[in-house]
């Protein structure tokens, strides 16, 4: 069945007026069509001066408007309406009598279906002529979220689908309870270094050995006040991880978390809205189907029947068809832009995402990084505080220590002699 053909500016008689109650608009697709204010009728045709008689050829009478790449009748084309008061002759009705070759089966057997609803979302087939253009990504080589997860993901466990856009926020749930179990991890350490510390404190309070005397003596003093001074050590690392580490780990992940709340509320009500409204584009494509269908019954009974009974039921089913075809192109329009607001949301949705969670990596690692190098600046001050031990104890004299000791606490140099007889 050929395709509405839009006409090109010099193509229409513009300076021959419209009959009274006609209306020029413009279809989606940028083509002029023509409504009887009064009869509801529409058609592609410029009506002439002369009431029912077309500008263009009868050719192009059967051309249907295409509404999202499928063409829907919507009355026009199978209702040519006869002047007001004249019967509807047989010569007309036969030509127009949809029977089995209507319009609408005709477009079935001629046009290739090109677009398929999955989940009530509208996607592309495959391509199926050589010249049709593939879709590009929109950002390539670049692996990003936007291109990737518009399809809804089967389970192979057979529950329910689960859409693109979740996939894609369970990843970032999963990234933020990752960072609660990092964080955790650090706030384990901290209670370590914590306890660590408290325990060479009070291992450096110990009095064992304190008797020591000498070079060792003074080794082993400087070794309890190296406890001492090491635990100080851990307790500073421990307050350094919790400020430079644990609390910024905290407060990204809440911040985190009120994003993702936000972007996940927000693309779930588009969603649902584009389900609505492919409901009504359902909705009224069966209305459209019932109407058509009423139509060819009364035509084929007026074939039978010749009564003016009969015609009028004709043209108020023509009518009712008529608005159905504008309620099913009503319909796909609202669907059309509702499916064109989600896929602006989920693109900058998804490069929100993106955004989000090279922050929280880049975040991390610098954190982690910055445990890194408390944890060596630690093992410094842990190395600073042994260091004058060993000093000490490579000083270790023993004789030295002997000597001291036996100058301060000598009883007598004189040995004992034989004793006279």
């Amino acid at each position: 069945m050929p395709a509405a053909t839009c006409p090109a500016p010099g193509d229409e008689t513009k300076s021959v007026p419209l009959p009274q109650g006609w209306r020029c608009y413009m279809s989606p697709e940028g083509c002029r069509y023509y409504v009887n204010t009064g009869s509801k009728e529409t058609t592609w045709e410029r009506p002439s001066a002369t009431y029912g008689t077309p500008v263009r050829p009868p050719a192009q009478r059967n051309s249907l408007p295409e509404v999202n790449g499928t063409r829907y009748n919507t009355g026009s084309a199978m209702h040519p309406t006869d002047p007001p008061g004249v019967p509807l002759r047989r010569a007309t009705m036969d030509k127009q009598n949809p029977g089995n070759n209507s319009p609408a089966k005709r477009q079935n057997k001629e046009i290739k279906e090109t677009k398929i609803t999955i989940n009530c979302v509208t996607f592309p087939l495959p391509s199926v002529t050589p010249d049709q253009p593939e879709q590009q990504l929109l950002k390539p080589n670049e692996w990003s979220y936007c291109d990737y997860f518009w399809t809804d993901k089967k389970d192979p466990q057979g529950t329910p689908s689960v859409g693109g856009f979740e996939v894609l926020l369970q990843k970032q749930l999963k990234g933020k309870q990752m960072q609660k179990e990092m964080a955790e991890f650090v706030r384990e350490r901290i209670k370590i270094e914590d306890e660590y510390s408290k325990n060479l404190s009070k291992l450096s309070q110990s009095p064992l050995a304190a008797q020591e005397e000498g070079t060792l003596g003074e080794a082993w003093a400087q070794l309890k006040r190296s406890c001492h001074d090491e635990a100080e050590v851990h307790l500073k690392f421990s307050n350094k991880l919790q400020c430079e580490v644990e609390k910024p780990l905290l407060t990204f992940r809440d911040n985190f978390k009120k994003e993702l709340k936000k972007y996940d509320h927000h693309i779930i009500d588009l969603r649902k809205q584009l389900a609505s409204r492919y409901a009504g584009v359902e909705k009224a494509r069966k209305a459209l189907a019932d109407r058509q269908k009423d139509l060819e019954v009364k035509t084929q009974q007026l074939d039978i029947k010749h009564m003016n009974k009969h015609e009028e039921d004709i043209k108020k089913a023509r009518r009712k068809s008529t608005q159905a075809g504008d309620d099913l192109m009503h319909n796909v329009d609202l669907y059309n832009r509702a499916q064109s607001k989600w896929f602006e949301e989920m693109v900058t949705t998804s490069l929100e995402l993106e955004r989000l969670e090279v922050e929280r990596v880049e975040m991390i690692r610098q954190n982690l990084r910055q445990y890194t190098t408390l944890r060596h600046e630690t093992d410094m001050f842990n190395q600073s505080t042994v260091e004058p031990v060993d000093q000490l104890l490579q000083s270790v004299d023993p004789a030295k220590d002997r000597e001291l000791w036996v100058q301060e606490h000598k009883t007598g140099e004189l040995r004992p002699v034989d004793m006279d007889i």
